[in-house]
């Protein structure tokens, strides 16, 4: 039977948002119904709500969750009633020619769950990424599910989700961050500070924090940066080539999504250099770099879609360092809120302050 439950909705693109009645229909083949404990707030929900991903409203926001499995549909073998998990955006077919390739990260059919939540009326919702997780319960794809240790701390758990797993894998998965290599993060909010963790999980020998507030910058460097640059104060490009003997760094991460700091990464790497872009931009937004410097400088340019991470095998290993005390993951929960107070998180977004407001259930 259909389950009546509260969750942030975003009716229209600026309007706040609101906390209204969802209905979340048992689930279908292929599917489950996750009781949810706890969900950040990430920036992609603030973009849904500002019609940047798409107009599809409305919108159930929230994403980035743990919590536990309540009821499966027909045919779920990947989870079980009562298993806790971290959900995820990027359930692999198994059957594209990426998985069939050995390369399940790069799925290019992954999907959700075919049934829709509704508001009360019937009016059909768009769950954020897939997901809608600012809810009491959701209903997704099982392979959204990602079963991990159901000791791990909900709040923590849930940021695997999005912005964590993001940054750690595009310093480890898609930069290829290895042992002694020199590491530039251009933007160290919670997806920039997340590269700084991978950056030093992967044995990178200096890591370069660069932003433009200094509160940021001690963030950075109380999760492994051992040099910050403030590039409100000085060019940040000369910066890193001056903290890497002039020659730039082996990967630059830029975790803003703009073409000035895009560019900024682009000149700020070494020759046969990587640059990861892990921000993400608007649609309008265009870049223009002279193409012999493309080619003369070598290298790699690279897009990192979710750290490059395949959930089943990323989250459990993740989660198993968090448990070891090897990966901060706690520091990442600025503030755990109710679910009325997603509203005023978007606005502490952007006053810098937080890595993570949370929600619990």
């Amino acid at each position: 039977m259909a389950q009546q439950v509260q969750g942030v909705v975003a009716r229209a693109k600026g309007e706040p948002v609101r906390i209204e009645t969802i209905i979340v229909p048992d689930p279908g083949p292929g599917e489950a119904v996750v009781k949810v404990q706890a969900c950040g707030v990430c920036h992609t929900d603030l973009h849904y709500r500002e019609g940047g991903i798409n107009d599809d409203f409305p919108f159930l926001l929230g994403h980035e969750a743990a919590g536990v499995v309540e009821s499966v549909g027909e045919g779920v073998t990947e989870v079980a009633v009562g298993d806790f998990v971290v959900l995820n955006w990027r359930a692999v077919c198994g059957q594209c020619r990426a998985c069939l390739r050995g390369r399940p990260q790069y799925c290019f059919d992954t999907h959700n769950a075919k049934q829709k939540m509704t508001l009360a009326d019937g009016t059909e919702l768009s769950p954020a990424l897939g997901i809608g997780a600012f809810a009491e319960k959701t209903l997704v794809a099982a392979g959204q599910c990602t079963k991990v240790d159901p000791a791990a701390s909900p709040a923590a758990a849930g940021l695997l989700g999005c912005g964590v797993m993001a940054g750690i894998g595009a310093a480890i998965n898609t930069g290829n961050v290895g042992r002694g290599d020199s590491v530039a993060v251009i933007g160290c909010g919670g997806v920039g500070n997340a590269a700084v963790v991978g950056a030093r999980l992967a044995g990178a020998a200096r890591i370069i924090a660069v932003d433009i507030d200094d509160k940021k910058l001690e963030t950075a460097k109380s999760l492994g940066a051992t040099h910050t640059v403030n590039s409100r104060s000085g060019d940040p490009v000369e910066a890193i080539r001056e903290l890497t003997g002039g020659n730039g760094a082996d990967v630059v991460i830029e975790a803003v999504g703009r073409p000035e700091t895009y560019e900024q990464a682009f000149y700020a790497r070494d020759l046969a250099g990587t640059v990861v872009l892990v921000g993400v931009p608007t649609p309008e937004m265009k870049i223009e770099l002279p193409l012999l410097d493309v080619f003369g400088r070598g290298g790699a340019l690279k897009s990192s879609w979710y750290g490059d991470c395949l959930p089943s095998r990323d989250f459990p290993m993740l989660i198993d360092l968090y448990q070891q005390g090897r990966l901060d993951l706690d520091a990442f929960v600025t503030e755990t809120i109710a679910l009325e107070d997603v509203e005023k998180a978007f606005e502490r977004m952007h006053h810098g302050d937080v890595l993570r407001s949370v929600v619990m259930f």
